[in-house]
């Protein structure tokens, strides 16, 4: 290769997919390569162009001017390299090619089923699965399709409502008899609070009030796995916030309580999002799709706290005997 060789597209996908994930790691695991191919590349890319574009310590990364210049223009690089594909595949309706999807770990054997089915479905796509709750980006064109949980989108993304559900704060009958049940929201300071990430990316430091606004919290524990903060909860660590289709059962059977559920809580909403633009692949078409329907079926997303009438109707849990 010579030393005035033009940059190639792997080399502007690489610069651009590192810069958005922070991380040259987490740019290797969204791309599907080793860690050290995405070294060489932004170090072929840096000398090729005869500029440093990124500064790196063992704890930081950040752009260079040149950088910063060469990022906003490669994020259209790498969109019109795809525009340029897909304009070939508009007369082909075949569902085929790579596909690229984030979605919360869902914890559901249905959810698995679904993407099992959709496999062997369709024999020639390539589908690469991430399991995380971060809020990917799409623009260096790494993601196809994210299912994602929140409030707000950005724009630029045609999102398909799968699920309306709410956020609770709940806690374990042995710690709220060691610690106190809260009954004003002022009172979640003298609490062990167990928190999320917001959006994925840092622990949360507010919990949201029902009535909109919020509180901030102290947090004992933070975590992105909804599923070790729930059994930290159960364990009776101290107070989390969770959706309640992952603690209706808990609540059921009184392994939970909900904590202050008039005052605390949110609205949350679980979608399938992907990139407005003028061709859809036919394989995103189908995902959605089959996400859609998958959704329909799983009456647990769209449970509802019950109603003061309704939890004074239901008998108490039994109690066994220790």
């Amino acid at each position: 290769m010579q030393m005035n060789d033009p940059p190639e597209t792997a080399e502007f996908m690489t610069f651009v997919r590192t810069v958005e994930a922070r991380s040259i790691s987490r740019a290797a695991r969204e791309l599907g390569v080793p860690r050290p191919t995405v070294s060489r590349r932004l170090a072929r890319l840096e000398e090729k162009l005869g500029v440093r574009l990124l500064r790196r310590t063992t704890r930081t990364m950040a752009l260079t001017d040149a950088g910063e210049a060469l990022y906003a223009r490669a994020r259209g690089v790498i969109a019109a390299v795809r525009d340029a594909e897909e304009s070939v595949r508009r007369s082909d309706n075949a569902v085929r090619g790579a596909l690229r999807v984030s979605a919360p770990p869902l914890n559901s054997a249905e959810f698995g089923a679904m993407i099992a089915d959709f496999v062997g479905r369709y024999p020639d796509v390539r589908l690469e699965l991430d399991l995380t709750t971060r809020h990917v980006e799409f623009a260096a064109g790494a993601y196809d399709v994210a299912i994602r949980a929140g409030e707000k989108l950005p724009p630029g993304l045609i999102a398909r409502n799968l699920a309306r559900s709410r956020l609770v704060v709940v806690g374990a009958p042995a710690y709220l008899a060691r610690r106190g049940t809260p009954r004003r929201v002022a009172e979640l300071t003298k609490h062990a609070c167990l928190v999320g990430f917001a959006l994925g990316e840092h622990p949360a430091t507010h919990w949201p009030l029902a009535r909109g606004g919020r509180v901030r919290v102290e947090a004992v524990m933070a975590t992105n796995d909804l599923a070790v903060l729930r059994a930290s909860a159960l364990a009776g660590n101290g107070l989390a916030l969770l959706p309640l289709p992952l603690v209706y059962d808990d609540l059921e059977r009184g392994a939970l309580v909900a904590v202050l559920p008039e005052r605390l809580g949110a609205e949350s909403h679980l979608a399938v999002v992907y990139p407005e633009r003028e061709f859809v692949p036919p394989a995103v078409r189908a995902f959605v799709d089959a996400v859609v329907a998958w959704a329909k079926q799983a009456p647990e997303l769209n449970r509802k706290m019950p109603t003061c009438e309704e939890r004074a109707k239901k008998p108490a849990p039994k109690k066994t005997r220790g």
